[in-house]
């Protein structure tokens, strides 16, 4: 849920404390551009490598340029928890005056169009601790705010079922108001005997069938790269692929916004500098017709974007593509990937059959007129029984 510039709230709300070592230990909430120096980036990419769960669109390489280029309202903070002197925990926050159309003023975790997990980095053994911390923050000063509302967040996980511990032993109202299951790519399978397995006989031949013809009309090369050679060049001919197709027609491709665009291209150099943005491609005489993103964060990754020329539909580049990307299965240190495409895609789906629960969880803030407000508020949205 994109931030909303927030007049009436005051930067007074919120608490800057230092984030280098020697910081004081708990939360604080900070400006983002002042995590955005050599020292605090090395301390932050540490608790990435850290963090109990990857999120790979919270690192520094990702968060830092979406935030340049996509807050626009300047409404962003960033919550930092340090325990023992060390910054253990991290996720960015703001505040929206409207909560899906209607004027209720809430916290939320900061994401984007393009940032498909809100899960906080936080360092393994510290994810009770991280959101206590964060609540209790948010108690102490909630400015206009009604409730928190965290949204993308995967369920099944140690920091997931710390907020679900947390809020169960608290007496605040909370519900999970939203939850949806999109494809994810889990198996022990190799990349052939999965793909046996997802696809029948008959696509599997028509698919060979297209490849064929494909071929005839010139030289097919499939690429991948993990570094940053020729990453520009990539980033332009990915920006352009996607915006002939139906997402610039639908105004919805990266490029169709300047922003969207620089965010792209600054996170993908950050992260193939850092050997985490992984770029696939399917070329015809040259000319890339499908290309495809993985962000790596070992034990998973995220398949972040990808894209195909219509003009060779009939071929399915895409899913010749993604056949190629299999080999993630086989990939040292990758246990499993998400899609971040939306449930019941009818492409991706066909090829990935595991399934991963997304939620969102709105809590109850503040003191105890608020959160009776907000236990109401939360029945009538979920239409059942609101915890505490």
């Amino acid at each position: 849920m994109a931030s909303l510039p927030l007049r009436q709230y005051k930067d007074r709300d919120c608490q800057t404390a230092p984030v280098l070592g020697g910081g004081a230990d708990g939360m604080s909430l900070v400006e983002w551009r002042d995590l955005a120096d050599a020292a605090a980036i090395t301390e932050w990419d540490e608790l990435a490598l850290e963090a109990s769960e990857p999120n790979p669109f919270f690192e520094s390489w990702n968060l830092l340029p979406a935030l340049a280029s996509l807050d626009q309202g300047r409404n962003a903070r960033i919550a930092v928890f340090r325990s023992g002197g060390k910054l253990t925990g991290l996720m960015p926050l703001a505040r929206s005056a409207r909560y899906y159309g209607y004027p209720l003023p809430h916290w939320h975790n900061w994401l984007h169009h393009n940032c498909f997990c809100g899960l906080p980095l936080v360092t393994k053994g510290h994810e009770t601790e991280f959101w206590a911390a964060l609540l209790q923050t948010i108690d102490a000063r909630p400015g206009g705010a009604l409730f928190l509302h965290l949204t993308r967040l995967p369920t099944g996980g140690p920091v997931h079922a710390a907020l679900m511990e947390t809020l169960d032993r608290q007496p605040r109202p909370y519900a999970v108001v939203h939850s949806e299951q999109r494809a994810m790519l889990q198996s022990s399978k190799s990349p052939a005997d999965y793909f046996a397995a997802s696809m029948n006989g008959k696509k599997r031949k028509e698919l060979r069938r297209q490849y064929s013809r494909l071929s005839e009309l010139g030289t097919l090369q499939f690429c991948r790269h993990l570094d940053d050679q020729g990453i520009d060049q990539w980033c332009e001919d990915f920006l352009d692929l996607e915006l002939a197709g139906w997402k610039g027609r639908e105004g919805s491709a990266l490029a169709c916004e300047p922003g969207t665009a620089s965010f792209f291209r600054s996170a993908l150099h950050g992260g193939a500098a850092r050997g985490r943005a992984e770029r696939l491609s399917l070329s015809l005489d040259g000319r890339p017709i499908a290309m495809l993103v993985n962000f790596l964060a070992p034990p998973g990754s995220y398949s972040f974007k990808t894209a195909f020329d219509e003009t060779y539909a009939q071929y399915s580049p895409g899913v010749l593509l993604q056949r190629e990307n299999l080999d993630l299965l086989d990939r040292q240190g990758i246990d499993w990937c998400d899609s971040c495409a939306s449930a019941d895609h009818p492409m991706i789906e066909r090829i990935w059959r595991q399934k991963r629960t997304i939620q969102r969880v709105s809590i109850g803030i503040g003191g105890a007129l608020r959160q009776s407000f907000v236990r109401q508020l939360l029945r009538a949205e979920s239409g059942r029984k609101v915890s505490a």
